[in-house]
């Protein structure tokens, strides 16, 4: 049996790679897409999920809109880096499929009661969406055979504030209730992504020779490649969601982790940074932090996804 995997994204741009990724990878089901406001408005998350599925020929996966914004905070968007659409205003098809009724937190915990251990959950955004779950079935997460999480940053460096990641950022207390929640947890930081999954130009060379889909993850990812430039200093853009589930996908990848104790602050100061927590007494591991990643393995395993498809098409 084919690996199951739920994916929870508040669809941008590098969202809608590691959909992709998740989609075209031959030995991999995605059970179901669950929407999030985050990068972008609920709406428009939603929006891109259905176009990247159908894009991908897989309109069959269900889209699950979820919560609108944060737990207790109002929504502060990234649209100034994926673009006012998430996709850097790159020109899209018009999704011919709809979105589920039943709620993304509903969906969730159905699942998770209705098909136990059988799917892995892959996160992409803040954890809104997974926290909510969890205020109505606290077990949730052990339901899941993994969590992987693009969250946060293990080295303190931030990307929205001087030390706060996004996804932890934009909603910390379902960060922080996610973090405790039971369950095997894997946090894929935004350190990772700035050290091994940097775009460059001789990549996005290597992406746009695969075809269509190829063409589509270098256009949708223009408005992230320049607040890379501007605002962080990265030579290329890099592509943490994309990196997240690529270890997710193959966990062989991971060169160095740490089973820690990690918290996430709620104070206005330090909003969105994840620590460890180094006290004695010791405090029990809640997480296992991904530290370093092979470097190649990112654009590797992309350029073989998308050169398989692009082999299918042509046999079709």
């Amino acid at each position: 049996m084919n690996r199951s995997m739920v994916i929870d994204t508040d669809t941008a741009s590098d969202d809608a790679v590691a959909i992709l990724q998740a989609v075209l990878h031959p030995d991999i089901e995605v059970r179901a897409v669950t929407t999030v406001a985050g990068n972008v408005p609920l709406p428009t998350a939603t929006r891109n999920a259905l176009v990247t599925l159908e894009l991908a020929n897989a309109t069959d996966i269900p889209v699950h809109p979820g919560c609108a914004g944060p737990i207790l905070r109002p929504l502060e968007t990234a649209q100034h880096v994926h673009g006012e659409d998430g996709m850097s205003g790159a020109p899209l098809i018009e999704p011919e499929t709809q979105p589920q009724t039943e709620h993304a937190v509903e969906a969730l915990i159905r699942l998770g009661r209705d098909e136990p251990h059988r799917h892995e959950l892959v996160t992409l955004g803040p954890l809104t969406n997974i926290a909510a779950a969890l205020l109505i079935d606290p077990d949730l997460l052990t339901r899941f055979t993994r969590v992987t999480m693009m969250i946060g940053a293990a080295d303190g460096r931030g990307n929205v504030a001087a030390t706060g990641e996004f996804n932890a950022w934009a909603d910390p207390e379902a960060a922080k209730i996610v973090f405790h929640a039971p369950g095997d947890k894997r946090m894929v930081g935004w350190d990772a992504s700035r050290k091994y999954a940097v775009i460059t130009d001789a990549d996005e060379c290597e992406l746009r020779a695969t075809g269509a889909l190829g063409e589509f993850i270098c256009e949708i990812n223009r408005s992230v490649r320049a607040w890379g430039r501007d605002v962080t200093g990265i030579d290329g853009y890099d592509l943490p969601d994309p990196l997240a589930m690529a270890v997710a996908i193959d966990p062989s990848i991971v060169v160095e982790s740490t089973r820690t104790h990690v918290a996430v602050s709620t104070d206005e100061s330090t909003r969105g940074q994840t620590f460890a927590d180094h006290r004695l007494p010791p405090r029990s591991p809640n997480l296992t932090v991904v530290t370093a990643v092979d470097p190649s393995a990112l654009m590797g395993q992309l350029l073989s996804l998308l050169t398989r498809e692009l082999a299918a098409v042509g046999r079709g």
